[in-house]
């Protein structure tokens, strides 16, 4: 496989359900990068969803701690006790929703929770609903398992809601469930009350991503399980609480099924990070007051990139409502939207992610995050202009 520009569609001699799993262009921008800075070139990362800003002091003063306390073994393989009696308490204060410490499965970040939700949730030949466009895992993950992702199409002109009406024209045989993402990677779309509750009538298993929650700039966020108890939650701390690296999430799910979830767990995964789920409750201990300060940020960074994406003449129809992500409509300069990425990362010093990495519905635009500082923001968009003048 060339390293500097790596296929989408890398022929390898491996079983079927690998060759099912595409690469995760966001990730192959950035290591590409990577490569571009360690020779010297400067670039503007605007590619991936990482949190400008370090770690809270409070929260790796809780992992150093620990790991001074020899906080290093094995834990219970669903969690600290005590993690996942915080993450009740969360659930309670911020969504007014009830829910078990032992419904609660601490995991090595987010994408752990999506194998184990999914891998018990279907069986080879069953369907999954989910939005096109969509986080670009998702279909992987089905299509490890042997399911098969049925994709609902969600529109620019409607800011990308996905609406409960679409949904039900596909459920049909084998649908065992969505999964639905709000607030929204690649689109920053945000469910609200009424969507959410549109979706739980239609009375199918809804997996639930929430890893975007605290960044909606519309109010406060709702969870599914305020609506439904057919309902699988992932979570985590990467955005809310600037801890990508750490991994560290965690899923909520309906007591019949957490047994099979904790035995793939114990056999795939063991446990979480003793010392990390340590960290984890302090982040979860944080003040509503803090987390917003934090992120206040950034919707002056979402009011900034869209009035330049309007002078550069590729913003999206609707300004999104949530998460720190723009999808930027570039259909008139090309259709392939990866080989576009890849000249603006050669000729502009700017990565962003390409539109096709979350499914046919985006190929044609590019995912612009806003998540860097805005000095970085403000200088990557001064090279866009300059490369879109160009075109």
């Amino acid at each position: 496989m060339n390293q500097e520009f790596p296929s989408l569609n890398d022929q390898m001699i491996l079983p079927g359900r690998v060759r099912q799993v595409k690469p995760f262009l966001a990730m192959e921008i950035l290591e590409k990068a990577h490569l571009k800075e360690a020779q010297g070139v400067s670039i503007i990362h605007m590619e991936v969803g990482e949190p400008a800003g370090e770690t809270p002091a409070v929260i790796k003063a809780a992992a150093a701690a620990a790991l001074q306390n020899n906080d290093t073994a094995y834990t219970h393989s669903l969690g600290k006790p005590e993690l996942r009696e915080e993450i009740t308490k969360y659930y309670k204060q911020t969504y007014g929703v009830s829910i078990e410490p032992d419904q609660v499965i601490v995991t090595s970040g987010s994408s752990p929770a999506m194998l184990l939700a999914f891998s018990v949730l279907l069986e080879a030949g069953d369907r999954l609903l989910m939005a096109d466009p969509y986080y670009a895992c998702y279909p992987n993950f089905v299509n490890y398992i042997g399911a098969e992702p049925v994709y609902v199409p969600v529109r620019e002109e409607d800011a990308f809601i996905l609406r409960a009406d679409d949904v039900k024209k596909k459920l049909e045989k084998n649908i065992k469930g969505l999964i639905i993402n709000s607030p929204a990677n690649p689109t920053g779309a945000v469910l609200g009350e009424s969507e959410l509750k549109d979706l739980a009538k239609l009375d199918t298993y809804i997996i639930s991503d929430e890893v975007y929650h605290g960044i909606n700039y519309t109010g406060r966020d709702h969870s599914i399980l305020e609506y439904t108890d057919k309902a699988i939650v992932i979570n985590g701390f990467s955005k809310r609480n600037i801890m990508t690296g750490w991994r560290l999430g965690y899923l909520i799910a309906p007591a019949g099924l957490v047994r099979n979830m904790q035995k793939l767990q114990q056999n795939l995964f063991i446990c979480a990070c003793a010392f990390i789920q340590a960290a984890g409750i302090a982040a979860l201990r944080e003040g509503s007051e803090l987390l917003e300060r934090r992120f206040s940020g950034y919707n002056q960074r979402r009011l900034y990139l869209y009035e330049a994406l309007k002078r550069i003449g590729i913003a999206p129809a609707k300004l999104p409502d949530g998460a720190f992500y723009m999808m930027a409509n570039v259909k008139k300069y090309t259709n392939d939207s990866y080989a576009f990425a890849l000249r603006m990362l050669d000729e502009a010093g700017v990565a962003v992610t390409p539109g096709i990495d979350f499914g046919p519905g985006a190929e044609g635009y590019i995912r612009i995050s806003y998540a860097c500082s805005m000095e970085n923001l403000k200088e990557g968009l001064t090279r866009l202009e300059k490369f879109f003048a160009g075109l």
